[in-house]
């Protein structure tokens, strides 16, 4: 018996069930199909070639090859020729992706095509990780590292001027000076970086803020770098807080809570264990340190966001941490943080493989308060 037909239309630079299910990268919209057990692509004629010796599919199609065997008049939209490609295969009715484009469903409904959207995951074997994939994981973990290394050489050699203001290479460092020498470290490294985070001060209490002007001796940096492999489409994600000089006792307090947090984590996690009670300990742990997670002063402080997330090919993806039950193969982040205002944030994320006795570190870096 073999499993329901699946048809995928997107590209696969940017769309992951693409590029999970053709296993190469091509920046135009194309189509993917499995049927009967046999994985098929149809490619535009600048394409087909390259298709034909990257593609981890079972047959490379060129599309104008198809409209002529159709006898569709050189018509080469897709919501003409698919239709009738598929019923040429008695395909009355296929699973797609829920992103799948409205318009092109309404014209395979049209001409007779039923389609059924699948909930979540459209490939469920994304949720766990083979050796391949882990492989893909540890280079894009080592691209990260190559980053966040540069962001603290950098503020190492910086020196401190009025104010604790820093200043390298004969002028103001700022957060943008600083992303910019870690994102060039990425792409040097093999990386594509986006949106890194470098946010100091009282920047650093809001999560997602990427950080701007100029950073401070003293203060608590938050490095938050998550680059794409450009190679294989996987993503790393790694988070460093460090202070450039001497830490103070608050600080000192509030980054060593967090990193006893993730460590907790780290050694708790393994198959059959709750995500979501692993948080809420974390949550009670930094509670019981004086950090509850409360609103003052008409915002959010403490440990506000979730533990961890999946990784692979998106940045976000399934499991969720405090949503999942841990199985072997799945590969998560596990960064707990705590903002406090007039203190300053910490956040410390590892990246790890649940494994049958608990997990394994795929990140690698040094973890540090002062720099």
């Amino acid at each position: 018996m073999f499993p329901a037909t699946r048809l995928i239309y997107a590209d696969s630079e940017h769309d992951p069930d693409m590029l999970y299910a053709a296993g190469m990268f091509v920046p135009d919209a194309f189509v993917f199909l499995e049927h009967r057990g046999k994985r098929t692509i149809l490619l535009n004629d600048l394409e087909v070639d390259r298709g034909r010796k990257q593609a981890k599919v079972d047959e490379v199609l060129a599309v104008s090859d198809e409209i002529k065997s159709l006898k569709l008049k050189g018509s080469s939209d897709v919501g003409t020729w698919l239709p009738a490609f598929l019923k040429r295969k008695k395909i009355a009715s296929v699973e797609v992706p829920q992103n799948f484009p409205l318009g092109l469903a309404r014209k395979l409904e049209a001409g007779g095509i039923h389609l059924d959207s699948i909930e979540g995951l459209f490939w469920s074997a994304r949720e766990t990780k083979g050796a391949a994939e882990i492989r893909h994981l540890k280079q894009a973990l080592q691209i990260t590292a190559a980053g966040i290394a540069r962001g603290v050489e950098v503020l190492s050699a910086a020196s401190e001027g009025v104010r604790k203001q820093l200043f390298w290479g004969g002028s103001v460092l700022t957060s943008e000076r600083l992303r910019a020498e870690i994102d060039s470290a990425v792409l040097r490294a093999g990386g594509q970086p986006a949106n890194t985070i470098v946010a100091g001060g009282a920047q650093a209490c809001d999560p997602h803020e990427r950080g701007s002007g100029p950073l401070r001796g003293g203060e608590l940096i938050i490095l938050d770098v998550f680059p794409r492999d450009l190679r294989s489409g996987y993503y790393g994600d790694m988070t460093r807080t460090v202070v450039r000089g001497r830490a103070t006792d608050a600080q000192r307090h509030l980054w060593e809570t967090v990193r006893a947090g993730q460590r907790h984590v780290l050694k708790s996690m393994k198959p059959g264990g709750s995500g979501k009670s692993l948080h809420e300990e974390v949550r009670e742990y930094f509670q019981v340190q004086g950090f509850p997670t409360e609103q003052h002063n008409g915002r959010w402080r403490g440990f506000f966001h979730g533990t961890g997330h999946g990784l692979g090919l998106e940045l976000h993806e399934s499991p969720r941490f405090g949503a999942t039950v841990f199985k072997v193969g799945q590969v998560l982040t596990v960064e707990p943080g705590i903002y406090w205002p007039g203190v300053g944030g910490a956040r410390i994320e590892d990246v790890v493989v649940v494994t049958a006795k608990g997990i394994k570190l795929l990140s690698d870096a040094p973890v540090v308060l002062e720099v």
